[in-house]
């Protein structure tokens, strides 16, 4: 008896071969392009504001209007001294989302040694300024002192004012350069189509994200500030973060990695920066880690006898010579490179990031150790694709028991 195939049907299985390749390599494109989708849908939502979050700012920019206490002076006359005074450990947040700032503060309080010797200094925009301030006005924390300040109450000099400018409109050119890739070109970028996507990332376009590189102009008073990020959870005492030797660096970050050797905390150099470009430094490693944001301490008095903010702009302008082909979108690039040379690396416990992407290595007893939780990228905590084997780690700070809170149906 004769096993193989008849030659009759030979011919057939040879001719529906190529067919059935092709078959599978369209349905392979196509798996593919629907992840792609899905990962652009999943950064699009990112960019939305939860109608809970808008009803809170409502809320309390009514209240703002109504109710004497919520418009009390923050901090109250006998804490100003405060704000200048070097003698305290000052922290800065640049936010304009009034639930995410009060979960930052609120978290570093309750794990603070000594809360007394906190001064937190919020900056916000001028539409986020009524609510941001009702609720910290209405919130009072009984050992910390709190400042609220808008955009609009700073009186800059026009030099600071133009430099902005530009800042921002070099941004938004960026931004906007990468977005009409992604639609014009159906998102096919290989391995650059996670770093494409940063271009839907809210803090691409966001005013109070950009305005870090200003801290010192923001704060001339103040010599040494730690600067957290608004998608942070602290989870044990940072006073010691002021007592940090910087051996003459201007800037505490996290670089290396609590994974061990060849691991990094974040990403690496290569990831955004476009090292086939001539004009970025031949000098610098693709393959080292860039520090990590979102949980900083800076030397503000170093700072202002450097030349970074000066070099931060000549880097963008750069960008905008060669087309936006020197790195991807976002805040950090142009900073890695404004602040090369002024990095100290610190603890990588202090800072675990990466919580806000669908995956994170961290495990549990890292999670348990880290001093500082970044929830960096698209799934913030307080959103619904937020990941929901960690927002736990941020809605125990969140106080559900608060009347507005409870109207606006926060997500828990």
């Amino acid at each position: 008896m004769n096993c193989g195939l008849s030659p009759l049907l030979l011919a057939q299985s040879l001719i529906l071969l190529p067919s059935s390749d092709s078959q599978l390599l369209g349905m392979e494109q196509k798996v593919q392009s629907a992840k792609k989708r899905e990962l652009m849908y999943w950064y699009l939502a990112s960019r939305g504001v939860p109608k809970s979050l808008h009803c809170l700012c409502l809320k309390l920019a009514e209240e703002y209007a109504v109710n004497a206490m919520a418009r009390s002076c923050l901090p109250p006359p006998e804490h100003v001294s405060r704000l200048a005074d070097t003698s305290f450990n000052h922290i800065v947040l640049l936010t304009d989302n009034v639930l995410a700032a009060s979960v930052v503060i609120s978290s570093t309080v309750e794990n603070a040694a000594n809360p007394e010797k906190l001064v937190f200094h919020i900056v916000t925009d001028k539409k986020t300024y009524s609510p941001m301030h009702a609720w910290f006005a209405t919130n009072t924390l009984k050992s910390a002192v709190v400042e609220v300040k808008g955009l609009h109450q700073y009186d800059w000099s026009q030099e600071v004012n133009v430099g902005v400018k530009q800042m921002l409109e070099i941004h938004h050119l960026i931004c906007s350069h990468y977005y009409n890739n992604l639609k014009e070109n159906d998102l096919d970028y290989g391995g650059e189509h996670q770093n494409f996507l940063e271009a839907l990332s809210p803090s691409c376009l966001s005013l109070m994200n950009h305005l870090r590189i200003y801290i010192p102009e923001l704060f001339p008073e103040l010599n040494k500030i730690a600067f957290l990020d608004d998608d942070v959870v602290v989870q044990h005492d940072i006073s010691s973060l002021w007592t940090l030797d910087l051996n003459g660096k201007i800037v505490g970050a996290v670089v290396d990695s609590w994974c061990g050797e060849n691991c990094c905390p974040g990403r690496k150099y290569k990831d955004y920066l476009n090292f086939s470009h001539p004009v970025i430094p031949s000098h610098l490693d693709q393959d080292s880690c860039a520090w990590l944001s979102g949980m900083n301490i800076f030397d503000l008095e170093a700072w202002r006898r450097s030349n970074i903010t000066s070099s931060y702009h000549k880097w963008l302008k750069l960008s905008l010579n060669s087309g936006f082909t020197l790195w991807q979108p976002g805040v950090l690039p142009p900073s890695l490179l404004a602040f090369q040379g002024h990095v100290h690396p610190i603890d990588p416990l202090w800072q675990v990031a990466g919580l806000g992407y669908r995956s994170s290595s961290a495990g549990g007893q890292i999670l348990e150790a880290a001093a500082v939780l970044h929830f960096n990228g698209p799934a913030k905590p307080w959103l619904e694709i937020g990941s929901p084997e960690v927002r736990s780690l941020w809605s125990r700070h969140v106080n559900f028991s608060n009347s507005f809170i409870q109207k606006c149906r926060v997500l828990h």
